[in-house]
């Protein structure tokens, strides 16, 4: 299991959380953890040295390409798994989705419920739309968690990783791209935690951020409902932005 962990570097106290979070996977599963920061980031690349990271430079072409340089680290792993320097795996979560992805022959994405907490930890609300997420992702809200969830890493590599030209939609595109390779599977157990923070990149852009769904949604669609993707694709972004606001207001 390669889980990458893309960070600046400078919320040391949620990055360590962060690691313990992975190091507590380690009884359960073999993890080979990546840490993926600027060489400026001393303290931050000590913290990751403690839990027994790999320790590979920030190539500074944005997260999805600290992603792709968490990626090339890869010896022999045979799954994926992303995880932001604020977010959480909860206990077990890794064994669960491999265990589930045993179950299920051909499976290359498997992921579980997704806990929303605020700045101090506590649970706001959670993601458990679970095959529905899967189901609608061409063309609804993308609901498929990206912290802890499990990607086939030869699936992923095979279509080119992750696009460094989608800053906030890196992940359904590559959710997208995977997904013509095999089934996605899933839990309802909540395997991760998402720091819900107002400020942050893709929550403070959600009208960029739509935009840009539409436009990667529109590219995987066939040729001739891309014209007509209007109709769903703008009223799935008010009510995104809708539900964005309500979970805004639970965090703040």
């Amino acid at each position: 299991m390669l889980v990458v962990l893309p960070t600046l570097g400078d919320r040391l106290d949620t990055l360590e959380l962060a690691l313990e979070s992975v190091s507590a996977q380690r009884a359960e599963s073999d993890i080979t953890l990546v840490v993926v920061l600027p060489a400026s980031a001393v303290d931050a690349i000590a913290l990751a040295k403690n839990h027994g990271a790999v320790i590979v430079d920030d190539p500074r072409a944005g997260l999805a390409g600290a992603m792709n340089a968490g990626l090339a680290a890869r010896t022999d792993e045979a799954f994926y798994c992303g995880l932001g320097d604020d977010d959480l795996l909860r206990p077990g979560g890794i064994a669960l989705l491999l265990e589930l992805i045993d179950r299920n022959p051909g499976a290359v994405v498997a992921y579980g419920a997704c806990d929303y907490i605020d700045a101090d930890g506590e649970v706001i609300g959670t993601n458990r739309a679970g095959a529905l997420a899967a189901r609608i992702i061409a063309w609804g809200p993308n609901l498929v968690p990206h912290p802890g969830t499990l990607i086939d890493l030869d699936a992923l590599q095979a279509v080119g990783g992750f696009d460094e030209s989608r800053p906030f939609t890196m992940d359904l595109d590559a959710f997208l791209k995977v997904k013509k390779r095999g089934r996605f599977v899933s839990s309802q157990v909540a395997v991760s935690a998402f720091r819900w923070h107002p400020d942050s990149t893709t929550v403070s852009n959600r009208r960029l951020s739509n935009r840009e769904a539409r436009a990667v949604k529109r590219s995987h669609l066939p040729a001739g409902l891309r014209p007509v993707s209007p109709l769903w694709s703008y009223p799935v972004g008010w009510a995104t932005t809708v539900a964005s606001r309500l979970v805004n207001s639970r965090a703040s």
